[in-house]
């Protein structure tokens, strides 16, 4: 089989650079580039576009918008996008790239011609929630409060040179408005009913992510156990090869750089049943499965690359 050809538009920012690392080497990939110097120029892009099977926009979302324009403008309606900016993530038409959302999305994802990557908040958050929603354990319209801290490389160019300059603070809570771009993703997602209240947060350190929604367990329909929660989770999760439920097994504490540099999502549920307290918690990698792993995947299935990969 011939190799897949993938133009990265924006292959110069953070997530472009990761995933070009991720798929270096392959035989079943093969990259299509622009020259440095015009990597702007709409002109060179679009005949990029035209020689590629697939584009991978990893742009500011305005940006985004302009490039599927572009794409579109081209014969038969261009090539397949995947688009990692939170430009299409609900749009009409868009196929969200979260494979393990549900038993049938490897399939939508592998027939669409548009597909969005998920954000790396919402891929934690979204993780956890649905399958409790799916499973009547959590209400469609329950109170739900997202907590998380990602490491600074996911806050763009201008929160990079801050941090690694050594002016920024060690930890901030920010999007303190309660209008956080992910929101509209979180609750399209989720299967919640009801707008959570997220509450992002930023750590000295560059990468990896924590994720956790606490929940009054005597609150929930037929007063569940931690234990029901997690089943729920082992249940939707079985057999994938990314996502995976870890006991808590009594621990007090976990860190959000374990996984950097895979594209693996571990999720946990703590709780005191005493207290009848729970909590919810995903760890990734923000520019793994939080961005250019998930990319990669969504290549992946897209184009058929996964079932070859595991056969060969």
């Amino acid at each position: 089989m011939d190799p897949i050809r993938v133009f990265i538009d924006g292959e110069a920012g953070t997530t472009g650079l990761q995933i070009r690392e991720r798929i270096a080497g392959r035989r079943d990939i093969a990259l299509v580039q622009v020259d440095p110097a015009r990597r702007k120029d709409p002109g060179a892009r679009a005949e990029a576009m035209a020689q590629a099977d697939l584009v991978v926009l990893c742009l500011p979302d305005e940006a985004a918008r302009e490039a599927v324009a572009l794409a579109a403008g081209l014969p038969q309606g261009g090539p397949r996008i995947l688009d990692a900016s939170t430009a299409h993530r609900v749009a009409e038409g868009w196929v969200y790239g979260f494979p393990e959302l549900a038993p049938e999305q490897p399939a939508l994802i592998r027939a669409a011609r548009r597909v969005a990557n998920p954000g790396c908040y919402p891929t934690g958050a979204i993780a956890l929630l649905r399958p409790l929603v799916d499973a009547g354990l959590l209400p469609r319209d329950y109170p739900v409060t997202i907590n998380a801290v990602s490491g600074y490389s996911g806050g763009g160019k201008s929160m990079i040179e801050a941090y690694e300059a050594g002016t920024a603070p060690a930890f901030e809570l920010y999007a303190l408005t309660l209008e956080h771009k992910h929101l509209p993703e979180l609750l399209r997602y989720t299967g919640l009913s009801r707008r959570p209240i997220f509450v992002p947060s930023v750590g000295n350190f560059r990468q990896g992510m924590l994720v956790s929604v606490p929940l009054h367990l005597d609150t929930l329909p037929g007063a569940p156990k931690a234990s029901d929660l997690e089943a729920a989770l082992v249940a939707r999760y079985a057999g994938c090869e990314y996502v995976t439920v870890v006991p808590a097994q009594g621990a007090k504490q976990l860190e959000p750089q374990a996984l950097n540099g895979t594209n693996t999502l571990e999720l946990r549920v703590f709780a005191n049943e005493a207290r009848r307290h729970a909590v919810l918690v995903a760890r990734l990698d923000n520019l793994g499965k939080g961005a250019s792993g998930a990319a990669v995947q969504n290549i992946e299935v897209m184009f058929g690359l996964s079932e070859a990969r595991k056969a060969a």
